[in-house]
Formats: structure tokens, C-alpha cells, sequence
């Protein structure tokens, strides 16, 4: 990683990606708070209602200090995916300068590379999909397709039967014929903030306690009312341990304990993402005692 400052130009768009818990909305309200803009939402999860504390979404003081959109805006039980999200973003492009935030690396790489806009799967193609062996679902796929995907992802290759099952076209086909995307890469500053392990794994213990303290099973007492494993709000990390809490099913410093877990689990998942897709991007050290020493704001002057 270089030591080298990284220059912010204040007048481009800044993205930034990062594991769960690495700073990195910290470092875009230093940003937004020395050269102005808006902070934008790229976590899949912070954009539903209902878990603003599990989900880590900023607090109002955060707020406060600059604005920040596309969090909370999506009902907790309704469905929201990529495509949304480039659709909820694109007249955010229009305004103020943005500073693009998350650990959804599906979301950033559609923004700077395009997404195929492939039809929603009709619910009787993906059970049908679901009854089917992998080997049978590999038989499925064109050969441009098969040589395209991860053949021994079960996910990835299911997906990739259902878009030809229900588009009667491939999904490598799809791909070539992705529209151009809202933000290219060379238009903007692209940070990746880096997190060692060793040091982002008490990081991870210490701020799912703060969660606790600061009313995370309060918020899940709320919630339990309306409670369903199928909402995709309920992916959030801790949720549905603490559900099983409430239930009676876990004590709270088993849930504890699971949610931390699955916490390290995710962003090691996210680690190995953003060093393979993002391996071009700036590389911001987490673990420094200042990570926005490694910046160098050109200009703080607010437009």
C-alpha cells in the first residue's frame, strides 16, 4: 500500500468501500465536512427502516454535520435490490457532489460498470430451479455463460439458469449488452479502505456491545411484532439473534456471541471481495491512527 497522500479533488464524485466496522463513514463525513457534498448510502442493508442500530446507519448528531440520503428510505418488509438502488441514486447524481459510502460491493461495482437490466425471476422459474441438482442447472447454461461463471457456486449457477429460463437468453449475453454505467471509474476517486484482520476483529466484539448498549435489543423488542425471516431487512447481522433472545431460544450472551461471529464471517467475505474487484482503487489504511492522515483534501472551500 503506498504511504504516498491520496489527492481528493473536491469538485468529483469520491466512492468509498470498506468491511463492516473499518471507519469508513467516519472518513466520508471527514470529507463531506472539509469539502462539502453528500453522503450517499451503498450498504444493501442501511437502506431499509426498522434496524437503524444494528444496521449501523449514521446517528442524527452524524446527520447534523452533513447530509446524508438513501437510508432508512426502503419499508423493512419490502423488496429492494441493485437495480432500486441505481434508480434511487441516479437523481442524486443530478445534485450536490456525492460521496458514495458502503460495504455492498454489488452496489459499487454496478455503479462504476454497469448492470445488465435482466428481468425479475417469475417465483415458479426459481422453485423450479430450486428442485434441480447443480449438474442438472450446469446443463442448462449456454456454453458462453458456463464459461463465464464459478461452475461449483450452486448460487451463481442457479441464478445464472434462471435468467436463461425465464429471458430465453444467457446470462453472459446479458452482460455484453450491460448499458453504460452512471459513474465510471476514471470520473471519480475511488477509495477502498483496507482493515486488517487482527485489527478489525475487536473492532467488530467492541461495537456490536456499543449496538447493546446504546438500545440494539430495544430495537429488536420493536420489531419482533412485525418479525419475518423472509423480510430482507432481517439479513441484518444480529437480528436474528436477537430474536431467538427474545424467544426465549438464546441467551442474550449467546446471541451475543453468534452475531459477532457472523459479523467477522461478513467482512471477511467483503475483504475478499473488494481486493478482487477493487484491486485499482485507493487503498486507505484502516488500521493507522488517523486513516484520513492519508488524504490530502485539495481544497476545503464549500461551493
Amino acid at each position: 500500500m503506498s504511504s504516498e497522500p491520496i489527492p481528493i479533488p473536491a469538485d468529483r464524485p469520491v466512492l468509498i468501500a470498506g468491511p463492516t466496522a473499518s471507519g469508513k463513514s467516519a472518513l466520508a463525513l471527514a470529507i463531506a465536512e472539509a469539502q462539502g457534498g453528500v453522503i450517499v448510502n451503498a450498504d444493501a442493508l442501511q437502506v431499509f427502516d426498522g434496524w437503524r442500530i444494528l444496521t449501523a446507519r449514521p446517528t442524527p448528531a452524524d446527520e447534523a454535520r452533513a447530509p446524508h440520503v438513501l437510508y432508512g428510505h426502503v419499508p423493512f418488509d419490502a423488496p429492494y435490490s441493485v437495480g432500486h438502488w441505481l434508480r434511487d441514486l441516479r437523481p442524486v447524481l443530478a445534485g450536490a457532489r456525492p460521496i458514495i459510502v458502503g460495504g455492498t460491493g454489488l452496489y459499487l461495482s454496478a455503479l462504476t460498470e454497469g448492470l445488465a437490466e435482466i428481468p425479475p425471476t417469475p417465483a415458479a422459474i426459481r422453485a423450479g430451479g430450486d428442485a434441480l441438482s447443480i449438474a442438472d442447472l450446469r446443463a442448462g447454461l449456454d456454453p458462453a455463460t458456463a464459461g463465464r461463471i464459478d461452475l461449483a457456486n450452486r448460487a451463481r449457477v442457479q441464478r445464472a439458469w434462471e435468467v436463461q429460463a425465464a429471458t430465453g437468453k444467457g446470462l453472459a449475453q446479458w452482460q455484453d449488452e450491460t448499458p453504460p454505467p452512471l459513474l465510471p471509474l476514471p470520473e471519480v476517486t475511488a477509495l477502498r479502505v483496507d482493515a486488517p484482520k487482527d485489527w478489525l476483529t475487536p473492532r467488530i466484539a467492541a461495537r456490536f456491545d456499543a449496538m447493546l448498549d446504546n438500545g440494539a435489543l430495544e430495537e429488536a423488542r420493536a420489531m419482533h411484532p412485525h418479525w419475518s425471516p423472509d423480510h430482507p431487512s432481517s439479513k441484518a447481522i444480529g437480528a436474528a439473534e436477537l430474536i431467538a433472545h427474545l424467544d426465549g431460544r438464546m441467551p442474550l450472551h449467546a446471541a451475543r456471541d453468534a452475531a459477532i461471529v457472523a459479523t467477522r464471517q461478513y467482512a471477511k467475505r467483503q475483504r475478499t471481495w473488494f481486493r478482487k474487484r477493487m484491486a485499482d482503487w485507493h487503498a486507505v489504511d484502516a488500521s493507522s491512527s488517523d486513516p484520513s492522515a492519508a488524504l490530502r483534501f485539495v481544497s476545503t472551500r464549500r461551493d
